[in-house]
């Protein structure tokens, strides 16, 4: 190649590369954060926390302006993540679930304020006719009263059995988180399909992934996900775990609506992205997410740890200075994750990390990102 010619072209990429390098991003607030800082400061925390892999994806204006992952697989294998790597969602599950039913409301299969017993009997509770009350927006607000999980919430061992569902309060009156109520739903979308627990996700994925191009996103299980999931890590040490299970008889053919998604960070940006769009959604449906349906107590964990004062339908709702953050967070234990969105300016992040160091991870990205 003629020297000036490649002099030329190097003089036309280096300033190219150097600006790439600097990129200046924007936290959710709109402050200015350079891809360096960031880039720095991630490393940082997985360093510190011995965080193996993460997937993290931060939104600028309703796009992806920045990605990364990173670590490995398996501290034990040293297998390295991969844009094509899969991570349990845990709890993010929720939200894009909620989704899900409020599509499905929109199209008048269901309506939110329906007691869901009308749809399906629930011979788990039937005991305690007070569940007739339960509709699909105490389940999405978390107030139908269940515990998050018969077999892992502590129970008056004097009433209850070991694996008896129960309600803690009357549906509709206080929150309390609660996975129980997604199953619950889930089921009752399936019946409504004719379908049951273990045949719902081709719906999901005609009603959702599909229309709105979340290639990468189950909630059941795919080959997809054996050929490309990370393994999850607790204490620093990889974790044996066939799947994300909350009953004995649970396998990864059920749909598990509230913590069984699997998916990565430019995926799930894609459905975050739709969301502070409206997109697939009526304009009712949308305010009806982002409206608080219930107030949190302040002795409410996530009063005290996110100063989450509501929740909507799928997400917490945290005010701060400059207006309003919606956020989740999701723990499976050896899978932690989170996002936050401001809806003003589409701003927002998600992470998905595969060992037990994500939450505190999120309440520290959160602290730079927020500012």
């Amino acid at each position: 190649m003629n020297r000036s010619l490649l002099y030329t072209i190097t003089f036309i990429l280096l300033p190219f590369f150097s600006f790439k390098s600097q990129a200046q991003l924007q936290t959710l607030s709109g402050d200015q954060i350079s891809t360096a800082t960031l880039d720095k400061f991630i490393r940082k925390q997985m360093d510190s926390l011995g965080i193996p892999g993460l997937s993290f994806a931060l939104i600028h204006n309703g796009k992806v302006v920045y990605h990364r992952a990173l670590g490995v697989s398996n501290i034990e294998t040293k297998e390295k993540v991969e844009e094509n790597s899969i991570f349990e969602a845990a709890s993010l599950s929720k939200t894009l679930f909620t989704y899900f039913v409020l599509k499905l409301v929109d199209q008048q299969k269901l309506n939110l304020d329906t007691p869901l017993y009308h749809y399906l009997p629930y011979p788990d509770i039937a005991k305690d006719t007070r569940y007739q009350l339960i509709t699909a927006r105490m389940v999405l607000s978390h107030t139908t009263g269940f515990p998050n999980w018969r077999y892992f919430d502590k129970r008056d061992e004097k009433l209850y059995k070991q694996g008896e569902l129960y309600l803690k309060f009357t549906p509709g009156t206080q929150f309390s988180y609660s996975g129980e109520g997604y199953y619950y739903l889930a089921k009752v979308i399936a019946k409504l399909n004719n379908l049951t627990i273990t045949t719902l996700e081709p719906i999901f994925q005609a009603e959702v992934a599909k229309p709105l191009r979340l290639k990468k996103a189950w909630f059941s299980s795919h080959k997809y996900i054996t050929q490309h999931k990370v393994k999850g890590h607790i204490k620093g040490k990889p974790f044996d775990k066939a799947w994300p299970t909350s009953f004995p008889e649970q396998d990864s053919t059920w749909f598990e609506a509230a913590g069984g998604l699997h998916t990565e960070a430019l995926t799930f940006s894609k459905f975050l992205i739709a969301l502070m769009d409206g997109q697939g959604l009526s304009k009712h449906m949308v305010d009806e997410m982002f409206k608080a349906q219930v107030q949190l107590d302040k002795n409410s964990p996530h009063y005290l740890y996110n100063g989450d004062t509501a929740w909507g339908l799928g997400v917490a709702i945290r005010p701060i200075s400059y207006g309003t953050i919606y956020e989740h967070g999701g723990n499976n234990g050896d899978a932690q994750s989170g996002f936050k969105i401001n809806l003003a300016n589409h701003n927002g992040y998600v992470f998905f990390t595969n060992c037990d160091q994500g939450s505190t991870f999120n309440k520290n990205i959160g602290a730079l990102l927020l500012r």
